[in-house]
């Protein structure tokens, strides 16, 4: 007999919350992908975090190639200065074939609207630029304590 269900992320418990709270609040969580030769690149990218999924917009490139051969993901919000607050994710992220635009997905205009601006942009044109939605499902969440 299966024991219950558990969340991946506890949002009852004070762990949970502040991992949730920083995941909400952040602007950047650094992505993780593995080039054809192992070696791990990361970059940071903006993000909309959905409980236990992340909705990343990417220009075509090296993460998008990496990410179709190679799934498995890792990210990260960045430290205190002194290294404190780790919030580390690991995912296995897919390329999206059916997915609106950014400039059409109301809760990451919100979040991201006001930067898109400052770059002389309009949410149309970021989204022609960042064009290749990702989706990345977490499998695990780390720090929070």
């Amino acid at each position: 007999m299966a024991g219950p269900t558990r969340r991946l992320l506890d949002t009852a418990t004070p762990r949970g919350k502040r991992i949730a709270a920083r995941l909400k609040k952040e602007i950047v969580i650094w992505l993780a992908t593995t080039n054809p030769d192992g070696r791990a690149v990361a970059v940071p990218v903006w993000f909309l975090f959905e409980g236990s999924t992340f909705l990343v917009y990417s220009v075509p490139g090296q993460k998008v190639h990496n990410i179709r051969r190679n799934a498995l993901v890792s990210m990260h919000l960045n430290s205190t200065p002194d290294g404190g607050d780790i919030v580390r994710v690991e995912g296995k992220a897919q390329v999206l074939k059916r997915q609106p635009a950014a400039f059409k997905v109301p809760a990451y205009m919100r979040k991201y609207a006001g930067r898109i601006r400052s770059y002389g942009w309009t949410g149309e044109a970021f989204s022609a630029e960042y064009r290749i939605p990702i989706r990345v499902r977490a499998t695990k969440f780390h720090g929070g304590e």
